[in-house]
């Protein structure tokens, strides 16, 4: 297969994509620009997008997907609240995972997907058992490392995002699939970020 036949596969699943996916990636997409522009609304972009992704994701039957986007909501809350509490305060510093945070990491990653995909196999009709709860576990560990601010949280949901992609179309669902990669590179970016501010602030706490 070429690349003119993935690329007229990509064009007319674009063209039979209904507006409820286009308006969730527009709400995703606004998310992460708000994001970068370190902006509170960021968070109700971010819920509404949210929202919209798991009455998608329940008709692709990605069960394991739509639990990470219920999780996705609790957390937009609580970063939500947090923001606004906390806003005035100084930012907990970026920093390497450890040997224990390593270890969480991937308990994360095969213990939860393995529960995730016998919960998939048992309880629901998904066609894609393994690759939906491995996506969906590798996305809960990197956003855990996100949370603790550690700069590898990137490539473990850079992982996520690899595999989440052929998911996503395979699901027809190109346009979250277009946005997965997008968020790749906007990963890819955040990591050499995060690694310079690292750098930043070893510098600083070693200065006299």
């Amino acid at each position: 297969m070429d690349m003119q036949y993935w690329l007229q596969l990509l064009s007319q699943q674009i063209l039979e994509t209904g507006w409820l996916q286009w308006l969730a990636v527009v709400f995703g997409v606004a998310e992460v620009l708000l994001a970068k522009r370190n902006n509170v609304l960021l968070y109700p972009a971010g819920l509404i997008g949210t929202m919209l992704s798991i009455v998608l994701l329940l008709e692709a039957q990605l069960y394991a997907e739509t639990l990470l986007n219920v999780y996705y909501i609790a957390m937009s809350v609580y970063g939500w609240w947090f923001w606004m509490k906390k806003r005035n305060q100084p930012t907990v510093p970026i920093t390497y995972s450890n040997r224990r945070e390593w270890i969480i990491t991937a308990l994360i990653t095969f213990v939860g997907g393995l529960v995730l995909y016998l919960v998939l196999k048992k309880f629901t009709p998904s066609t894609v058992p393994v690759w939906d709860a491995f996506v969906s576990a590798s996305a809960w560990a990197g956003t855990w490392l996100l949370t603790r601010r550690k700069i590898e949280n990137w490539i473990v949901l850079n992982v996520s995002n690899l595999f989440a992609v052929p998911l996503l179309f395979y699901k027809q669902l190109p346009l979250f699939a277009l946005l997965t990669i997008f968020l790749f590179v906007v990963a890819i970016f955040g990591y050499f970020d995060w690694k310079r501010i690292y750098r930043q602030q070893s510098k600083a706490n070693s200065s006299p």
